[in-house]
């Protein structure tokens, strides 16, 4: 599939990861709808990004609300062939504290924002693919999910965030399966330690003793790579049904 005038929705897409993929499709002739939570934040890059660029402000937790960003972007672009999933937290915390058991409602809550709401998304972005004409390929969309290097070597307090990434990593294949008869492709990207707004909130030299924890290259990651390899995916069509890792060779430790 040609980035030129695809429809792309990007949850996350108002910063991070998200936001870097909304650059890179525009600048290679695409369109995108920005779901994400922080209107401000949303409306400032869409406005700034011109108008092949609309935000939505989505909760990918709430059926109505990413059903509604859905038929916004319809609205604008007449149709949607591409989904990227970016929307997640990754607070850590663990099972037995100094308190005693964790509180059932955070683990829940991680779940809920990293695997439901990725599937939220994908059941009614791909809803609509599936009405594209089929290209000479016969595909029809793309879906590209975000999971983690967490979910193959889950850290201490990452019990939350593993399991929920490890779902997203866990649903590719059966997905990819399914929706090949429709000519959607399914693939996920699980990246290392990259400067999402999460890391950069760390102090500087925290961010430096982690990059070095790299093989290669001994740095975090750049947004800009997650969003060249989002851009591969799109245009490659033999690549479906894997969970490709970006992480610079990197096997994370227990702690």
């Amino acid at each position: 599939m040609q980035i030129k005038d695809s429809v792309a929705v990007i949850t996350g897409g108002a910063s991070g990861l998200g936001e870097a993929t909304a650059r890179h499709l525009l600048a290679a002739g695409g369109k995108v709808a920005l779901f994400d939570l922080d209107a401000e934040r949303g409306e400032k890059l869409a406005g700034e990004l011109g108008g092949n660029a609309v935000f939505c402000q989505v909760d990918v937790t709430e059926e109505e609300q990413v059903a509604a960003g859905v038929g916004a972007a319809m609205d604008a672009f007449g149709s949607i062939s591409v989904a990227v999933n970016c929307a997640g937290v990754g607070v850590p915390f663990k099972v037995l504290g100094k308190d005693g058991p964790m509180d059932m409602a955070k683990w829940i809550w991680t779940i809920k924002i990293n695997l439901i709401g990725t599937m939220q998304v994908i059941r009614l972005a791909a809803e609509q693919m599936a009405h594209n004409q089929p290209n000479a390929d016969g595909e029809r969309g793309v879906v590209i999910n975000t999971a983690s290097i967490a979910a193959f070597e889950g850290q201490v307090g990452q019990s939350a965030y593993a399991a929920s990434k490890a779902g997203v990593a866990g649903m590719t294949l059966p997905l990819a399966r399914e929706f090949a008869s429709l000519g959607i492709r399914v693939l996920t990207i699980a990246p290392g330690l990259f400067l999402t707004p999460m890391l950069l909130a760390l102090p500087e030299k925290v961010q430096e003793s982690l990059g070095q924890s790299v093989p290669f290259p001994s740095r975090l990651g750049k947004p800009e790579e997650y969003a060249s390899l989002a851009g591969e995916i799109i245009e490659n069509p033999m690549l479906n049904g894997e969970t490709l890792r970006l992480d610079g060779a990197l096997r994370m430790a227990p702690r």
